[in-house]
């Protein structure tokens, strides 16, 4: 822990994947956890049961981050009972339901994936960036993805969505530089997750495409991209800010 009061974290889309990850390694880091996830088959309450029985506290609260008011519920509950928001990980979202070509894209893929993607995260730091002005203080890691950063085709409202988030990224970290709030991004490729089986499905000659182009030949882990966010969230890194730190095992190369 870094200092002598426990901070408080919100981790969106934290009941699985790199989010639950994440809300793991803030608690074993003494960060108190708010999970807060749409999930409602009892993942989420498992995340928090792991952690507590590994002796650190976290809680979930059902929240749809595409849902302005459900938003702002979670940062009411969490303001009301620790009086701060030290740390915001915004992590949920989704892949489209089809890869198709631009013309052929669903209204409803577009819609859903801006949703929560992209309107999510704004949503988030919206609250989250008013609360940290009027604590004087703040931390933000938006997990982006590569395809925030170079092209990806069939998946135009995915890559719109992460391209969109490095944007948002970027420009709060310029806005609120010189007010104790650091904003920063992790991209990350392929990694190992219920996303990643969704688009693998029972494609084994697909994993093998894919790993054709990362030059490690393998997929990432969830822990190593919540290293990651740890390192941006804490003082470890009290000098970054507007950064997208890409781990991709060398794919974009």
């Amino acid at each position: 822990m870094e200092d002598k009061e426990k901070k408080i974290a919100i981790v969106t889309g934290a009941a699985s994947g790199i989010g639950a990850a994440t809300a793991e390694l803030l608690a074993s880091n003494g960060i108190n956890v708010v999970i807060a996830d749409y999930e409602n088959d009892g993942l989420a309450d498992e995340v928090v049961s792991k952690i507590i029985s590994a002796g650190y506290e976290a809680e979930s609260m059902r929240t749809d981050v595409s849902d302005y008011e459900s938003v702002e519920k979670l940062f009411n509950e969490v303001v009301g009972k620790y009086g701060k928001v030290d740390i915001l990980v915004n992590n949920a979202g989704i892949i489209n339901k089809t890869l198709a070509k631009t013309a052929e894209h669903s209204l409803e893929d577009w819609d859903r994936v801006v949703a929560i993607n992209q309107t999510g995260v704004f949503y988030c730091m919206k609250l989250a960036l008013g609360q940290m002005m009027k604590q004087g203080s703040g931390n933000i890691v938006n997990v982006a993805s590569l395809a925030g950063l170079k092209a990806s085709g069939n998946n135009l409202a995915y890559s719109a969505s992460k391209f969109a988030v490095v944007g948002m990224t970027k420009s709060a970290a310029l806005e609120y530089g010189n007010k104790n709030i650091r904003i920063n991004a992790v991209c990350p490729s392929y990694t190992k997750s219920q996303l990643l089986n969704s688009v693998l499905g029972d494609k084994p000659d697909l994993e093998k495409k894919i790993l054709a182009y990362v030059p490690m030949n393998r997929f990432g882990e969830a822990s190593e991209i919540a290293e990651a966010i740890l390192w941006l969230a804490t003082d470890k890194s009290k000098f970054v800010t507007g950064h997208c730190l890409t781990l991709d095992g060398g794919l974009s190369l």
